[in-house]
C-alpha cells in the first residue's frame, strides 16, 4: 500500500515538474537537459532540478523593486546625448531593466587590490555621520572582521546606524560568535537566504553576490573584493588575490544605496527611506555619466548579460575583458567572435591560477574557439586574478560583481557600475595592458597541441558548467 502511494506521489511530482519545465523553461537546451536528467535519473534528477533548475524569473522573490525604482527620472536631453547618441540605446536598456538612469556629477576613484581598497573603505567608515550600509557575498572571520567590529562599536556609540547583510552560503563560515557580538553592540544584521532545511530547495542556488558599502547615502564602494583576509595576506596554495574596486561619490552612490535598501526589504521586510543630506562639493566630470545596473534571478530580463552583450557589440576599436570566470552562453560567444572577426581588438585576461579546478577546466574549454576567431587570451600568473572589468574604445567601462557566466546572469544577485567616462576608460585600459605585459599570452597553434587529458578535463568542466 505504502509503496503504491509513494510511487503515485512520485509520478504526480514528476508530471508537475515536466510541465513546469515545458511551460517555463528559460532555454531549450537547458530544458531538454533537465528532462533527460529527470527521466534518466529517477529521484536523483528531480532532486537536482529542485536544487538547481527552477526558473526564478517566473517566481519572483521581490515584487517591490519596480515600485521602488519607477519614480527615478530619466536624465535630461543634454546628459543623454553626451556621446552623441552612441550609447543611448545601452542607457535605455539598463534603465528599462534595472530602473536606474545614468547620472552626472559623480566622483570616481579606482581602487586596485585589497590594501588600497580597505584603506579607502575604513577612511570612509570612520567619517560616517548618520548610517552605514554594508552588504557582502563573503564575510569571513579574521583581522578585517575584527577591525570592522571595533569600528562599528565606536560609530554606534556616537549614534551611527549600521545595517549589514551577508549571504547565507557565501559567508557560511562566519562564526555565530561574531554575529552575536555584532547584534549585542547594536548592528542590525541579516543573512540573505540563510541555509535552512525548510528553504533548502528554494534558496540554495540563488545567492546574493553583491559587494556594496554606502556611507551616509553619499559615498559608496562596489567591485569584486569581499571581506576576507586573503585580499591582504594571500591564500595558501594560491597566493595573493588581485581585484578591482570602485569608490563612487554622488548620485551613483545613492543608487547603490537603493540597491541595498531593496535587498534589506527582502531580508527584513523593513522599507527604508533614503536619507536627505546636504550635497557634498563634487568636481564636475564633464557631464560624463555613471549608471548602476543591478540584476537578479527574479528580474524579467538578464540585464547584466544584455549589458555585456551590448558593450561587446558596440565596440569599434577594442574590447578588453578581465574576469576569472568566463563561461559564456552562445550569445556572448557569438558576440565576442563576431567582434574579433570584424577587426575589433578583443582581449581576455584570465587568472592562470584557479580557486576551483573544475571551474577552471570549464573556462579553458572555450579558449580554442576564442583563439581560432582571433581573440587574444592572456593568463595572469601572479596569484589569483578576481577582477570583473570590461573596457571599450576609450569611452565606456564596467566594474562590478558579475562574472561572464550563467550563474551571474541567471542565478545571482549582482551589481555593476557602467561608466560612460572617457578618462576612466583610458585609465582602465592602461592598467589592463600593463597586466597583459606581465602575463602569458596563449597562441592558437600551441594551445591546440595540448594533451588529450587536458581536453577531457575541459569537456568535463564544460558539461558541469551549468551547475557552477
Amino acid at each position: 500500500m505504502w509503496t503504491t502511494i509513494i510511487v503515485g506521489v512520485y509520478i504526480v511530482l514528476t508530471l508537475i515538474i515536466v510541465l513546469s519545465i515545458i511551460l517555463y523553461g528559460a532555454k531549450p537546451t537547458k530544458s531538454l537537459a533537465w528532462l533527460l536528467a529527470i527521466f534518466a535519473l529517477p529521484v536523483g534528477g528531480i532532486m537536482f532540478y529542485l536544487l538547481l533548475g527552477r526558473n526564478r524569473r517566473k517566481r519572483k522573490l521581490i515584487r517591490l523593486k519596480k515600485n521602488m525604482f519607477s519614480k527615478l527620472p530619466w536624465p535630461n536631453t543634454e546628459q543623454k546625448n553626451v556621446f552623441n547618441g552612441r550609447y543611448s540605446k545601452l542607457m535605455t536598456l539598463c534603465y528599462k531593466s534595472s530602473h536606474f538612469p545614468p547620472t552626472s556629477n559623480n566622483k570616481l576613484h579606482l581602487l586596485k587590490d585589497g590594501r588600497t581598497t580597505f584603506e579607502a573603505i575604513f577612511y570612509a567608515l570612520e567619517n560616517a555621520k548618520v548610517q552605514i550600509h554594508i552588504q557582502y557575498y563573503i564575510f569571513e572571520d579574521g583581522e578585517l572582521a575584527t577591525k570592522l567590529f571595533e569600528l562599528f562599536k565606536k560609530k554606534i556609540e556616537v549614534g551611527v546606524v549600521i545595517r549589514l547583510i551577508y549571504d547565507g552560503i557565501g559567508s557560511f563560515s562566519l562564526s555565530k560568535k561574531y554575529l552575536n557580538e555584532l547584534v549585542e553592540i547594536g548592528v542590525e544584521v541579516y543573512s540573505f537566504l540563510p541555509f535552512k532545511f525548510g528553504r533548502y530547495f528554494s534558496s540554495l542556488n540563488y545567492r546574493n553576490h553583491r559587494k556594496i558599502i554606502v556611507v551616509d547615502g553619499t559615498v559608496a564602494f562596489t567591485g569584486g573584493i569581499n571581506i576576507s583576509d586573503k585580499y591582504l595576506k594571500g591564500q595558501v596554495g594560491l597566493g595573493k588575490w588581485h581585484d578591482m574596486h570602485l569608490r563612487l561619490e554622488g548620485p551613483s552612490a545613492k543608487q547603490l544605496d537603493q540597491v541595498f535598501m531593496t535587498d534589506w526589504y527582502l531580508v527584513s521586510t523593513e522599507l527604508l527611506q533614503p536619507i536627505e543630506l546636504s550635497p557634498r562639493n563634487l568636481e564636475s566630470v564633464s557631464n560624463e555619466l555613471v549608471q548602476i545596473v543591478a540584476g537578479g534571478p527574479d528580474d524579467d530580463f538578464p540585464v547584466l548579460e544584455q549589458t555585456y552583450f551590448s558593450i561587446i557589440n558596440m565596440a569599434k576599436k577594442y574590447i578588453y575583458i578581465t574576469n576569472p570566470y568566463i563561461i559564456p552562453g552562445q550569445s556572448l560567444i557569438r558576440a565576442l567572435q563576431t567582434a574579433a572577426l570584424s577587426g575589433v581588438d578583443v582581449r581576455l585576461l584570465v587568472s592562470e591560477n584557479a580557486d576551483n579546478k573544475v571551474v577552471s577546466w570549464a573556462v579553458h574549454s572555450y579558449f580554442e574557439l576564442f583563439l581560432k576567431s582571433g581573440i587574444k587570451i592572456y593568463l595572469f600568473p601572479d596569484g589569483f586574478l578576481h577582477s570583473k572589468i570590461m573596457v571599450s574604445d576609450d569611452a565606456i567601462s564596467s566594474i562590478g560583481t558579475a562574472n561572464l557566466d550563467d550563474r551571474s546572469f541567471e542565478q545571482n544577485y549582482e551589481v555593476n557600475a557602467i561608466m560612460y567616462h572617457k578618462g576612466f576608460a583610458k585609465l582602465l585600459k592602461e592598467d589592463f595592458l600593463q597586466d597583459c605585459m606581465g602575463s602569458n599570452e596563449l597562441r592558437y597553434d600551441e594551445f591546440i597541441q595540448r594533451s588529450w587529458g587536458k581536453k577531457l578535463k575541459e569537456g568535463f568542466g564544460k558539461v558541469l558548467s551549468p551547475l557552477f
